[in-house]
């Protein structure tokens, strides 16, 4: 039976959980994730989980931060005064903004401050710096 290796598009189904067990991701009530390994359209970790499966067999395997989204990055935290917000902007603690980059595109960002002065956004991965497990069987290899 064939085994998963780079070049070859694959689906699987997964759960992804955090160092204390929470589920924070899964395809169980869903289509499985297709993806070509080594294409770089997934966590290195995850695509190195999926070589050498067979179609039916299922691995547990924990991908260290660097493996997944990084670790956080303290330059992707900014102050932001209001007077360069709209001045009809309202924000909270835990809302995501989107916002422009200097190269012209868009990024999501964490409001995690907030003051009459100004707001603090986080445009680091919301996953970065953790370590993720996840459970993943390979459906097919296409």
């Amino acid at each position: 039976m064939p085994e998963a290796k780079e070049g070859d598009t694959v689906k699987v189904h997964y759960t992804g959980k955090l160092g204390d067990g929470t589920v924070f991701d899964t395809s169980a009530d869903r289509e499985p994730l297709e993806f070509t390994v080594g294409a770089g359209s997934v966590i290195p970790g995850f695509e190195l989980a999926v070589i050498g499966l067979q179609p039916g067999e299922s691995r547990e395997t924990t991908i260290d931060a660097d493996n997944a989204y990084g670790q956080r990055n303290g330059d992707l935290v900014t102050e932001v005064k209001r007077e360069q917000l709209p001045q009809d902007l309202q924000v909270s603690v835990g809302q995501q903004l989107q916002v422009g980059m200097a190269n012209g595109q868009n990024a999501i960002v964490l409001v995690t401050d907030v003051s009459d002065a100004s707001i603090t956004i986080d445009a680091n991965h919301p996953l970065a710096g953790q370590d993720l497990t996840f459970s993943i069987e390979l459906v097919e290899i296409l």
